[in-house]
């Protein structure tokens, strides 16, 4: 297994000692292991390119461990009340499409890398965590606010167009 596959795995081992100290209301540590989980996201995708080391395993697998991510941290701001129900379930709903469409994709034997503006959503999610993780002062949590609209908004935007140009995979 190479170096950005690697990093992508070690990716979903930090979810849930994020998650355990994010409930337990270590906000401080649990900011500390997200940054440093979505570091691996930037550095597998430069090492990947820089060495010609992308793989079918990487396509799938670092968008997935993204969504383990921050979906888990999003999970964990609906309980206590920072980010409302329905944009996650909006988020999900997008995910499950989009990952029902990648898994009858690959029994054709194709595989659907992730596009521009999925990648957009996922950038703006993962800079709206850290600003909703720490929720103050006032402008940090107005600013965490429009960062997680942007990204419902570009969920919304990255699913109709991942549906669009993927379409014929309903025909399959």
């Amino acid at each position: 297994m190479n170096l950005p596959n690697k990093l992508t795995i070690a990716r979903v081992i930090l979810v849930p000692i994020f998650v355990f100290l994010y409930l337990r209301g270590d906000t401080m540590a649990a900011l500390v292991v997200f940054l440093a989980a979505s570091f691996t996201d930037y550095l597998d995708g430069y090492l990947a390119r820089k060495y010609d080391l992308i793989t079918n395993f990487g396509k799938i697998m670092d968008p997935l461990a993204d969504k383990v991510l921050v979906y888990s941290a999003f999970c964990c701001m609906v309980e206590n009340g920072i980010v409302p129900s329905w944009m996650l379930i909006v988020i999900l709903a997008r995910e499950f499409t989009v990952a029902g469409m990648r898994t009858v994709a690959a029994s054709e034997g194709i595989v659907i890398a992730a596009g521009t503006t999925g990648k957009i959503k996922t950038v703006l999610q993962m800079i709206a965590v850290p600003l909703l993780i720490l929720n103050r002062p006032e402008w940090i949590a107005a600013a965490g606010s429009v960062f997680l609209w942007a990204s419902v908004i570009m969920t919304v935007v990255s699913g109709a167009e991942y549906i669009y140009h993927n379409r014929n995979i309903f025909n399959s």
